[in-house]
């Protein structure tokens, strides 16, 4: 959230006096955006201290609070599912023991945060939290879009993940090589 004083800078060159009616019309509509868009993502420094499957992971707080994330946008093979392990392997490959930064503005039924999570990519030391893990996911093949829920994703996201799987799969990486891979959540409804 921004500062008062900030706020002020930026519309407090219209003296009280002078602010018609369509300069007001104008305003409030732009900070109800502005707040609201503040308000509603939320982020949060973590280090990554377990990777449950391809989807999941448990970060450690500054304030040695266990927090679940849950990544948001994408499915990845259950445990028992084909690439499974591997899509859990990959995710750890790339989280695992690592700083992180989660961009987030809801929780599941679980408790569990979703978002995105954002850590510095192994081949690129310095470079700071450059790489989006869900994305990276989907790249490699080693995840599903999760088209139900595209809508709760900002349209950038969304895009972005779509070409990611239309690129793995026009590739035939990771799940993409299985003649007829299944979703994870036909495969939880007993879809085989």
């Amino acid at each position: 959230m921004w500062p008062i004083s900030d706020l002020k800078k930026c519309f407090g060159a219209i003296s009280p006096r002078r602010r018609s009616r369509s300069t007001w019309r104008t305003t409030v509509p732009i900070l109800v955006i502005l707040i609201s868009t503040q308000c509603a993502a939320a982020r949060l420094e973590c280090t990554i201290i377990s990777v449950a499957d391809g989807d999941t992971l448990t970060c450690l707080t500054a304030g040695k609070k266990q927090e679940k994330i849950r990544l948001r946008g994408i499915d990845a093979p259950e445990r028992k599912q084909p690439y499974g392990t591997r899509s859990k392997q990959n995710l750890a490959d790339m989280a695992y023991g690592k700083t992180a930064t989660i961009h987030w503005d809801k929780r599941d039924r679980w408790k569990r945060i979703i978002g995105t999570v954002w850590v510095e990519p192994a081949d690129c030391l310095g470079c700071g939290h450059t790489l989006e893990v869900g994305r990276a996911q989907l790249a490699s093949g080693m995840a599903w879009w999760y088209e139900r829920y595209a809508k709760e994703q900002p349209p950038e996201e969304r895009y972005a993940y779509q070409f990611e799987q239309t690129e793995a799969r026009a590739r035939s990486v990771g799940l993409w090589r299985a003649p007829l891979p299944i979703p994870p959540w036909d495969w939880r409804r007993g879809i085989r």
